[in-house]
């Protein structure tokens, strides 16, 4: 058991040891004092006050301890996804000041590097959009955005960043969709569908297998759905609802899949800022996902 996970069951465990107690005392309370029935009132509503409070300052100090040990898990997260590409780099650096190398390795070199230099920037894009995404009174550039257009740029760039052949990503229209233009910007939309496309390639080891598909949402016709489906990792149902959150990882892949556990809270935060919400469904572990980025349309 590690220490965060000691201090929780600890604190844990003194709050019911601290209730039991006032348990006690109350019902001697009442006992000796059941012939006064004001002071057996006002005890039993101090009783209740100081139950309440031993409760809230119980879930307020786990919550604390969770949260900081997400902190932790982002910051190691971080430094790695930072470290591990800059002593790369530095490496074939070296390698290319020691020694006279030929053209072809030269020219390896120098694409390995260019992939460290993209990762990098990859990161420090992520913390940074992550910090303006938590703004709440941001306000975000407005104009008119063809979705369908949006996405074949951002699956486009997720083919050539990953190196998948064309058929690793398709993309498909439903043609009950008559229109597709969101009032929104820019920027901060492919943002969040480049997030969705990449994080399906992270969590789908075995292969790749995208399908994109853009359709109306049901029973709402001001609307339109981004699905990105993947036949991945899955997700457990347990954990459906806390993928979004900021620095949180679903726990049986932290070692398998390097990341800042951002992604997907960007995606979740953009949707918010324009009026939509961002979801995921799983049947379950090894069942593939299927994440959806709903916004609404822009009005004629």
């Amino acid at each position: 058991m590690t220490g965060r996970k000691k201090a929780v069951a600890f604190f844990i465990t003194l709050c019911v040891i601290l209730s039991l107690a006032a348990v006690v005392l109350n019902v001697s309370w009442i006992v000796v004092l059941e012939r006064h029935p004001v002071l057996l009132v006002l005890g039993i509503i101090f009783f209740a006050m100081i139950i309440a409070g031993l409760v809230i300052y119980t879930v307020f100090l786990v919550r604390e301890i969770r949260r900081n040990e997400q902190h932790d898990s982002f910051i190691n997260a971080v430094t790695h996804e930072l470290k591990t590409p800059i002593a790369s780099i530095r490496l074939y650096l070296e390698t290319l000041q020691a020694r006279e190398i030929s053209p072809e390795q030269r020219k390896q070199f120098y694409d390995i590097m260019l992939a460290d230099t993209e990762r990098l920037h990859y990161t420090v894009d992520q913390v940074l959009k992550a910090g303006v995404a938590g703004q709440k009174d941001r306000k975000h550039a407005e104009a008119l955005v063809d979705i369908e257009h949006l996405l074949n740029e951002a699956i486009e760039v997720a083919r050539l960043r990953h190196h998948l052949h064309n058929g690793a990503m398709t993309i498909q229209r439903s043609p009950r969709l008559t229109d597709a233009t969101v009032l929104g910007d820019p920027e901060d939309l492919r943002t969040a569908v480049s997030n969705l496309l990449d994080n399906a390639v992270k969590y789908s080891p075995n292969g790749v297998q995208i399908d994109v598909e853009l359709a109306p949402t049901p029973g709402d016709p001001g609307s339109l759905q981004i699905h990105v489906a993947d036949k991945g990792v899955g997700i457990a149902r347990s954990q459906l609802n806390s993928i979004f959150k900021r620095f949180y990882r679903i726990p049986r892949t932290k070692r398998q899949v390097m990341g800042t556990g951002l992604g997907l809270y960007i995606v979740q935060s953009i949707a918010k800022k324009h009026g939509g919400r961002a979801y995921a469904e799983s049947e379950g572990e090894n069942k593939g996902s299927i994440f959806t980025l709903q916004l609404p349309k822009a009005a004629r």
